[in-house]
């Protein structure tokens, strides 16, 4: 065989970016040429190696084992005298193929399985990790607003007042609850910051506990929705809508913190 596979399409094929007809061609060729074959081996480990520098990662003991099974058992199927079994090759291989080759074969396929499952779980850990430094920033906030026990920026209880104020300061606008739940008030607002954005922290009292709200624009970031946490012995709550991502903290009981978000999440679509 005088032609090999190019680079381009062996990365295609590791990275599942193939069209199903060209991923079958490319797979055929594999069956017959070792040296591609060991090529693609190497850039599916190697690039396994890459997704895991600076992020560790110890391999499961399900997948070494899994590992093992199938090296074992393809080294059985190319024994002298044994029928190849066609269910344990993840495809057709040919008679003429050496054990090393076909178990060569098989690691590849495991290796180009398991990239994308490292890329989904990393999404998964970076979201984690952005909700929980977006938890933890606004509960400093909360108690940073009770520690100062200073009066809020636009100090009202009307929302004709605490709306109009951000005009101007905030590049995004929101709506406020024409009714409150029970025993719930409206204590006035402040303009913060939230990884260098501008946010509104809106003040409620909900009996004798102290609510912060902060509404900020819809960014990129993958935080999970709803949020629901606890920190610092406060209780964190919140929703998103197509432009806006609510976060709520307080002591205050999870069910009466929980119905005044519901109430101001309404507010967003009602009007």
């Amino acid at each position: 065989m005088t032609e090999h596979l190019s680079p381009v399409i062996l990365n295609s094929l590791i990275d599942g970016e193939l069209s199903a007809e060209h991923a079958v061609a490319a797979k055929e060729h594999l069956d017959h040429c070792p040296a591609c074959t060991s090529t693609a081996l190497h850039q599916a480990l190697l690039k396994n190696a890459t997704a895991k520098a600076g992020h560790r990662y110890e391999i499961p003991s399900q997948l070494e084992q899994r590992l093992r099974r199938v090296a074992s058992s393809q080294a059985v199927e190319d024994a002298p005298g044994m029928r190849r079994s066609a269910v344990a090759a993840p495809w057709s291989m040919k008679r003429g193929l050496s054990p090393a080759l076909a178990i060569a074969a098989t690691l590849l396929i495991v290796a180009m399985s398991w990239i994308p499952i490292q890329r989904r779980m990393h999404t998964s850990e970076l979201a984690s990790e952005q909700q929980a430094a977006l938890i933890g920033e606004i509960s400093d906030l909360h108690i940073a607003t009770l520690a100062a026990n200073q009066p809020p920026q636009v100090l009202s209880s009307d929302r004709h007042t605490v709306k109009p104020w951000f005009q101007g300061k905030l590049p995004f606008s929101f709506n406020l609850p024409d009714n409150l739940p029970s025993d719930t008030k409206l204590d006035g607002a402040n303009l913060t910051y939230l990884h260098n954005r501008p946010v509104a922290q809106l003040l409620y009292s909900i009996g004798r506990h102290h609510v912060s709200v902060f509404v900020q624009e819809k960014s990129g970031a993958s935080t999970q929705y709803p949020v629901q946490a606890e920190h610092s012995g406060f209780h964190v709550t919140g929703f998103h809508t197509n432009d806006l991502e609510v976060v709520a903290v307080s002591d205050v009981d999870p069910a009466r913190l929980t119905s005044l978000v519901r109430t101001i999440e309404y507010s967003q679509t009602a009007h």
